[in-house]
């Protein structure tokens, strides 16, 4: 065997070799690079829609759940709540909720679905500069908001007030109610917040 055949069997040893382990390289980098692209469970979880029983939630009873990070109220209003909801459109800014996008579900006085018209779902976030208002859901002094608060909730960073129906009062600095997320029942005691499609 001459030393040319030699070096040309080494050579294609070499070539063989150093592409094999290129290729394994080229992989393990490609691999946890791409991958640095896909959603973590975490982030996926996130925004994912949250199954909440609120079979639990007695009349008058608020319920607090989180969603894309945000915290979700889940009002049981009794029918003393729900009487008081018509009896103050004039001083809303939008009492239909007809002036931004929500929902067609909830563009109507209790801004609920109309088989479990007591269950308000609304995002507990102000509409003005993103504070979370307090609950002050009972009616009249007791609330500290005057004799004839009719309940809801007061923003305490700049004084927005919304009622039971998370519909916002004129002259406070938020410009809209609170948003209502897709939801769905699925079935009497239990929603699925972020998602309202219809199933399959």
């Amino acid at each position: 065997m001459s030393q040319n055949e030699v070096d040309r069997g080494k050579r294609r040893f070499l070539i063989a070799a150093t592409t094999a382990v290129g290729g394994i390289a080229t992989v393990g980098v490609a691999v946890p690079f791409l991958a640095s692209w896909m959603p973590s469970q975490r982030a996926k979880a996130a925004g994912a829609p949250v199954e909440v029983d609120i079979g639990k939630v007695e009349p008058g009873m608020i319920l607090n759940v989180e969603w894309q990070g945000k915290p979700v109220w889940i009002v049981n209003r009794t029918k003393e709540m729900m009487d008081l909801l018509a009896n103050h459109d004039g001083q809303l800014v939008d009492p239909k909720s007809e002036a931004q996008q929500q929902p067609e579900y909830c563009r109507n006085a209790t801004r609920s679905r109309a088989e479990h018209a007591n269950i308000l779902v609304a995002v507990g976030i102000c509409t003005h500069l993103g504070c979370s208002p307090s609950e002050k859901m009972k009616a009249g002094p007791v609330s500290g908001l005057g004799d004839d608060w009719p309940g809801g909730f007061f923003c305490p960073c700049h004084g927005s007030k919304f009622d039971l129906a998370a519909r916002v009062y004129k002259g406070v600095p938020a410009p809209t109610n609170l948003v209502i997320p897709p939801y769905k029942y699925l079935s009497d005691n239990r929603i699925l917040v972020g998602d309202d499609s219809k199933g399959a």
